[in-house]
């Protein structure tokens, strides 16, 4: 097929590389402008541009798309047969949805139609799915929610993190991209429609969900801390300075009050929602570097009773 590729982050980039190895054109890669960020403000390109530029294709940073007229003609003149769309962080608008033969096709992080959304990928992991896998629909003007054409399951392990899944589903969504190309070239595939009823959100991560609150189960608090890797984290407040949480665990200790420190035979431990207990093993103090928890309670002598939050 003669195709357009959107895309920004490093999630999309092995799905360009595989429709380019199973032998379709792109003729145009579309990708989010080149931004300033860090300390010294440097321009990054994104992981797709860098991609498009390896495979040599052509590239295009479009600011806005909606009403932008020399994009729609740049598009209709290209007739491309299909648009695959893999995060790329821009509402498509309506005349891109109906430009090519075959659609608009979107690789979504999730079994649809459960989370829909910005983060579907940080959320199944936050809530403590054990499944979830990757879907190929077709875009259609609500959020996420047109008919599907394929999916893939995945098992999501118990220490598994948003990020490590992210590499993983790339990689199961690249191969799931050239099927569905595949199948719609033959007329294999038929679209269908989802079950609305059973819709799920996933909306974009801010950085309060990463803020601990312990009324919740520590087996709750784990999964939260998996599903907002690298972003937002975990945190706390810690003798009114922030307290970041870079590894913990359930124990199964118990009669530790919510909210509160306990210093048991060397180990930090939190009391959690339902009389449950997590222990921190690498925390890291607000203006100091990371370090274990042993560090922590040597270092500022934490004594047991004291709040966590505050």
């Amino acid at each position: 097929m003669k195709l357009v590729f959107c895309g920004t982050p490093e999630f999309a980039v092995p799905v360009l590389d595989a429709v380019i190895a199973a032998g379709h054109e792109v003729s145009l890669v579309v990708t989010q402008p080149d931004r300033a960020a860090g300390r010294g403000m440097e321009t990054h390109i994104s992981a797709v541009k860098a991609a498009a530029l390896r495979h040599g294709l052509p590239i295009v940073q479009p600011e806005k798309i909606k009403n932008n007229l020399e994009f729609r003609a740049q598009l209709e003149s290209l007739q491309p047969d299909a648009i695959l769309v893999v995060a790329y962080g821009r509402i498509i608008p309506d005349w891109m949805l109906q430009l090519p033969r075959f659609g608009n096709i979107n690789l979504h992080g999730s079994l649809l139609p459960k989370y829909r959304g910005a983060a579907p990928i940080q959320w199944a992991v936050a809530n403590g799915e054990t499944i979830t896998g990757v879907t190929t629909m077709l875009l259609e003007a609500g959020l996420d929610t047109g008919p599907m054409l394929l999916a893939e399951k995945r098992a999501i392990a118990p220490e598994e993190t948003a990020a490590d899944l992210f590499e993983s589903l790339a990689k199961v969504g690249a191969r799931l991209m050239v099927k569905t190309l595949a199948g719609l070239a033959c007329g294999e595939i038929e679209p269908v429609a989802q079950d609305h009823s059973q819709a799920t959100l996933a909306p974009i991560l801010t950085r309060e969900d990463g803020r601990m609150d312990f009324d919740r189960t520590a087996q709750v608090l784990v999964n939260r801390w998996r599903g907002f890797q690298p972003w937002p984290g975990a945190f706390t407040n810690f003798r009114g300075k922030k307290l970041v949480v870079h590894s913990m665990k359930v124990s199964d200790a118990r009669a530790v009050a919510t909210g509160e420190f306990e210093v048991r035979d060397g180990h930090l431990l939190a009391g959690c929602g339902e009389g449950t207990v997590l222990e921190l093993i690498e925390v890291q103090l607000e203006g100091k570097k990371r370090m274990s928890a042993a560090d922590l309670l040597n270092g500022y002598q934490v004594k047991s009773g004291e709040r966590l939050g505050l």
